[in-house]
């Protein structure tokens, strides 16, 4: 079950990166500069920490992220 919970929110953030982002997305034109202050915007944090730690640690830890962004 955690496969498919992983491969499906890695697919919504990957939507998400390409129609709704401020940094990546068709939204971008909005947000010069982009709107993340981390180098690595925090979806493509939260996609890496799910490959790598798992499903709920991946995504506290970007939403612990986001939290601390702008």
């Amino acid at each position: 079950m955690e496969g498919f919970t992983k491969k499906l929110l890695v697919l919504l953030i990957n939507f998400y990166q390409v129609f709704l982002s401020f940094d990546k997305g068709i939204l971008a034109v909005f947000a010069p500069g982009g709107a993340c202050k981390y180098e690595i915007s925090c979806s493509e944090y939260t996609k890496r920490k799910i490959g790598d730690v798992g499903v709920l640690v991946g995504v506290g830890l970007g939403l612990k992220r986001i939290w601390s962004c702008r």
